[in-house]
């Protein structure tokens, strides 16, 4: 269900499932099966993580969530802040972290948590995947109801065993509606790359935004350019719109 939010062409998106229905966005991520989330550069690892959170995590049933991070995207990246998981509105004491020095660990920590009954998602931190992996985690996943998302560095490319794929990177937010000079909500674009689950979505490019004041998803029919200028709210004062992840 869609519905209009105002005349700057935001809708919002209800991720209801409904028995029946075609599938619809975000296609099963976090709900079942193993998906990828893949940087479209080096430098949208960030929007990954905030389009896992928003899109994926939140979809996660009752029990923990457990976050799988191996040591090069942590050295990289960083580590996640509690305050932050609780920006995209979900509860940091439900999050065990686990860290993990080869990627190898990595997945076999992903599989082993899967087998755990208290766990609702498993999420990971990977340089990449090869198909053999994605296959025994595909299988893990379907064995035992976790579902998992890979959150894949740009370098992510040909045949996994994954329901999905997404390509990420971050897109140009509004300003501040309090502060034109100041950067608004996080957005993102997301391409569905490839679907197991709606082969006829694949290749559908999904421009989001967050809000943390509703704490949801909008579709957004365009996005901006570093080189645009949104209407001010104060007269006669505009704002550079910023990058944001």
């Amino acid at each position: 269900m869609v519905m209009q939010m105002d005349a700057a062409a935001l809708k919002l998106v209800d991720f209801s499932c409904r028995t029946g229905a075609a599938p619809a966005f975000p296609y099963g991520l976090g709900e079942r099966g193993v998906h990828e989330i893949a940087a479209a550069g080096h430098g949208d690892m960030p929007a990954c993580a905030g389009f896992a959170f928003c899109a994926g995590l939140k979809r996660a049933g009752p029990g923990a969530i457990i976050w799988v991070s191996e040591h090069g995207r942590r050295r990289d990246f960083g580590f996640l802040a509690g305050h932050g998981l609780a920006g995209f509105g979900l509860d940091p004491g439900r999050v065990l972290f686990v860290h993990a020095r080869k990627p190898r660990e990595a997945l076999w920590a992903v599989e082993e948590a899967m087998g755990c009954g208290a766990v609702a998602l498993v999420a990971a931190e990977l340089p990449g995947i090869d198909f053999t992996a994605s296959r025994r985690l595909s299988l893990a996943s379907e064995a035992r109801g976790v579902p998992a998302v890979l959150l894949l560095g740009p370098r992510c490319e040909g045949a996994t065993a994954a329901a999905a794929r997404w390509r990420v990177r971050a897109r140009p937010s509004a300003p501040d509606r309090w502060d034109p000079r100041a950067p608004g909500h996080p957005r993102w674009q997301a391409v569905l790359e490839r679907s197991r689950t709606a082969p006829g979505a694949a290749g559908r490019t999904h421009d989001l935004e967050f809000d943390h004041e509703t704490l949801s998803v909008h579709m957004v029919s365009r996005l901006a350019t570093g080189a645009s200028r949104p209407p001010s709210p104060a007269a006669g004062d505009g704002g550079d719109w910023r990058e944001t992840g």
